[in-house]
């Protein structure tokens, strides 16, 4: 049974879904105006792991993750580029999906854009005005904080502590709210600025209310899952709760998800844009195998904090290669593995434990750290049976099967194809021959030929088989 930590209620929740065997998430996706750095990119990978998880466990997801399209830093990117907002977001958008796709990220059932949704959004804001939940001030709409009583709980803040806070802002917005604690709903138009008509003049919308509408919009007034980053829990996803529970009347999400930060340098500094300490994806992947960096990634606990370092990283591509090199023997180990020996329970209770243990494990709150700790172990069983003198062609395919699929779980993918062609096979059997005949200058030729190609040679107990650079 898996169990959630939940936000709100800061403990561990049986998880329950609205639908058997159905999960609805919303996951706050970027704000499209940069490429993403790998603080963004933990995020998506953390609940891309969730999601895959579920599945895993028989789940059908419906999973939606927005594209904030509409911004103050995308308004302030077009006038750096001479390009419109919409522009600006389209190429980020692309370029979003271009980097998430090479750290093997699944898209999401919907990726709903704010652009696309302005009639929801003013509709939406229009209820919240009715209900007494928001008020127009010259020509913005603000959001009546007090009024709703329960905000504050999701980030276990006080409303006086928060009035503290918000006592302390200056400026021209806070001078036409009603309370200092006040946020916009709608802001009202600038000059050169993108905007909309509405019932309030033209402006365009508040970051916040965005994602409400969005939410409820594709999954329905109540949802099974929010998530995204910590830095996310206030305000942002504070406002959702209070628009989205004045509008509908009923609780807007059960469970309250958020990744912790990935940290760099010495004195573990969150990783972020404003403060200029962030690495994108778009420049890592070209230098750095980006299935190391999902590994790096994926493996650690969602809630846990990252170190991001060039040490962390090379532990990263090390342990991936461990578990290649035991798909690797096993694929090799096929050939030669016997379909006629019988059955053999005791190693299927062995599979069948080691299954159980990565359950249990993930069933945690998705405790990736040790549930790749069992996979670690399926890869020593898969090593240990691949290297036995007689091997069972179902038992070999059984424990490749579940390897591979626990593996899926970190969105991690093994490749066959391509494994072996017949000039590499060629000159292996060349190789192998000269080694009996004592011709060791022809053999290490091979060698020296086949590493210029790329490809690398190694003998194990198994037989000779190779791997590209």
């Amino acid at each position: 049974m898996i169990k959630i930590h939940n936000t709100l209620t800061r403990e561990k929740e049986l998880f329950k879904p609205i639908e058997e065997n159905k999960v609805r998430m919303y996951i706050c996706g970027p704000t499209v105006y940069n490429y993403i750095h790998i603080g963004n990119a933990r995020s998506t990978i953390a609940f891309d792991v969730i999601r895959r998880y579920f599945e895993y466990r028989g789940y059908e997801v419906n999973y939606v993750s927005n594209f904030t399209d509409v911004d103050d830093k995308i308004i302030k990117a077009a006038k750096e580029l001479s390009i419109t907002a919409p522009e600006v977001a389209d190429r980020f958008i692309a370029a979003f999906e271009e980097d998430t796709a090479a750290l093997n990220v699944k898209p999401a059932t919907l990726h709903p854009r704010v652009i696309n949704h302005i009639p929801d959004i003013i509709a939406f804001i229009e209820v919240l005005i009715e209900k007494g939940f928001a008020y127009e001030a010259k020509g913005d709409v603000y959001y009546r904080t007090r009024k709703f009583e329960h905000y504050g709980e999701l980030s276990d803040q006080s409303i006086d502590e928060l009035e503290i806070g918000a006592s302390q802002r200056t400026g021209a917005e806070q001078a036409i709210k009603e309370d200092p604690l006040d946020f916009a709903l709608w802001k009202s138009a600038k000059p050169d600025e993108i905007h909309w008509e509405s019932p309030w003049g033209e402006g365009r919308p508040g970051w916040h209310i965005e994602c409400s509408v969005m939410a409820t919009k594709h999954l329905g007034n109540t949802i099974d899952i929010h998530g995204g980053g910590q830095d996310l829990e206030f305000p942002h996803h504070e406002n959702e709760i209070a628009q989205s529970e004045a509008k509908t009347g009923q609780r807007f999400a059960n469970y309250w998800m958020h990744n912790g930060y990935v940290t760099i340098g010495d004195d573990d500094a969150k990783m972020s844009k404003s403060l200029g300490n962030f690495v994108t994806v778009h420049d890592l992947v070209k230098e750095i195998d980006p299935q190391v960096l999902r590994f790096f990634m994926a493996t650690t606990q969602y809630r846990r904090p990252i170190r991001y370092s060039q040490a962390t990283m090379k532990d990263a591509q090390a342990n991936l290669q461990k578990l290649r090199t035991a798909f690797e023997n096993v694929i090799f180990r096929q050939a030669t593995a016997e379909a006629e020996l019988p059955d053999d329970p005791e190693k299927a209770a062995e599979l069948q434990h080691l299954k159980n243990r990565f359950i249990e494990e993930m069933d945690d709150d998705f405790n990736a750290a040790n549930g790749i700790t069992v996979v670690y172990e399926v890869a020593k069983w898969l090593n240990h049976y691949s290297e036995q003198a007689r091997v069972s062609a179902a038992i070999l395919s059984t424990a490749l099967d579940e390897f591979l699929k626990m593996l899926t779980v970190f969105g991690i993918e093994f490749q066959t194809a391509g494994l072996l062609d017949e000039e590499i096979d060629q000159l292996i059997e060349e190789r192998n021959q000269a080694r009996k005949d004592k011709n060791f200058a022809r053999s290490d030729e091979i060698r020296d030929q086949l590493k210029e190609q790329g490809i690398i040679l190694e003998d194990t107990p198994q037989g000779v088989r190779w791997r590209r650079a």
